[in-house]
């Protein structure tokens, strides 16, 4: 799987980025090669997902049993490469961190990706869910059944999210960073939740700008604790490569993961996925998340040729 982090860990824009050399990549799927002598639940020849803490672009992964899941008979290797980082964080986010429920309004940007879509998916399992989501204008036609009030990423969407509902939303899920982070907080309803799970913004053009990076920090709203009290708000943060391999919390993700799969299994959601590429294209497949071409999500093929280029 091919998420937006990748870009960030390639510019450096991470906090620790790793040392070179380096494979890429924290998501994958495959058939099981090889267990280590105490692995119980697994047998050569299982067909997997797993979280990977690097690594995850490589022909043969190695990985800790309790970042691995099987995969559904019905879900291809694609889908499955595709479902772990999106639909996990989507629905911590939503359940874990926002206790979605009934009736309630989400905003989510970035709407035609990965995670977006994986939200909006959700957010259809719960009754009455409101979603407002941003994308670029040419994503509309394709995600507009899946969003509720969808609106153009560069359109001025607090106005529009305050037309439709005068006094916001309950939850909004940031993955934008920036001047947006003080645009969510003013868009939540008392004892509504905001949520930065991302900051895309900071991810310029080719090379690291640092007085870009800068400007986006210093667009960052400062948060006042008085204020959230006095207005009745929260303010999170979800990271989920933190969670499971900082904060050793993999036995909870793997309690999400059953509920999705689940979820999968009786057909309420399906990860969306936008294009297959070789390794070789991998500057390619990294240049169409960065434009933000792609509607769902971009996966790395270890089988598929490259496409020949046409003159």
């Amino acid at each position: 799987g091919l998420n937006f982090i990748d870009l960030m860990v390639r510019q450096g824009n991470i906090d620790n980025p790793p040392k070179t050399p380096l494979v890429p990549g924290f998501e994958c799927s495959g058939i099981v090669e090889a267990l280590g002598d105490s692995v119980k639940g697994f047998e050569i020849g299982d067909r997997v997902m797993a979280f990977v803490n690097y690594n995850a672009w490589a022909e043969v992964v190695c990985t800790p049993v309790e970042f691995v899941y099987k995969i559904p008979d019905d879900m291809s290797f694609s889908e499955a490469a595709a479902f772990p980082m999106n639909f996990v964080t989507a629905y911590m986010m939503l359940f874990e961190v926002a206790n979605l429920r009934e009736g309630m309004s989400v905003l989510v940007h970035s709407a035609g990706g990965g995670v977006g879509q994986a939200v909006a998916q959700l957010c259809s399992t719960v009754p009455n869910v409101t979603v407002f989501g941003t994308a670029s204008s040419f994503k509309h036609e394709a995600i507009k059944d899946s969003v509720t009030h969808l609106f153009d990423r560069n359109a001025d969407y607090v106005q529009e999210v305050k037309r439709i509902s005068t006094d916001g939303v309950d939850i909004v899920l940031d993955c934008l960073c920036g001047e947006n982070t003080g645009k969510g907080l003013s868009l939540l309803r008392p004892l509504g939740t905001y949520i930065l799970y991302g900051s895309s913004n900071m991810v310029t053009g080719e090379t690291k700008s640092f007085f870009s990076f800068a400007k986006s920090w210093w667009q960052v709203e400062k948060v006042n604790p008085i204020k959230l009290y006095e207005e009745n708000k929260v303010i999170a943060g979800f990271s989920l490569l933190n969670l499971l391999f900082k904060q050793n919390r993999g036995g909870l993700v793997k309690g999400v993961m059953d509920k999705l799969l689940n979820l999968y299994t009786n057909k309420k959601i399906k990860p969306v996925v936008d294009s297959l590429w070789a390794l070789e294209e991998v500057k390619e497949a990294m240049q169409r998340i960065h434009d933000r071409g792609n509607i769902g999500k971009l996966i790395l093929d270890v089988e598929k040729a490259p496409t020949p280029l046409v003159s």
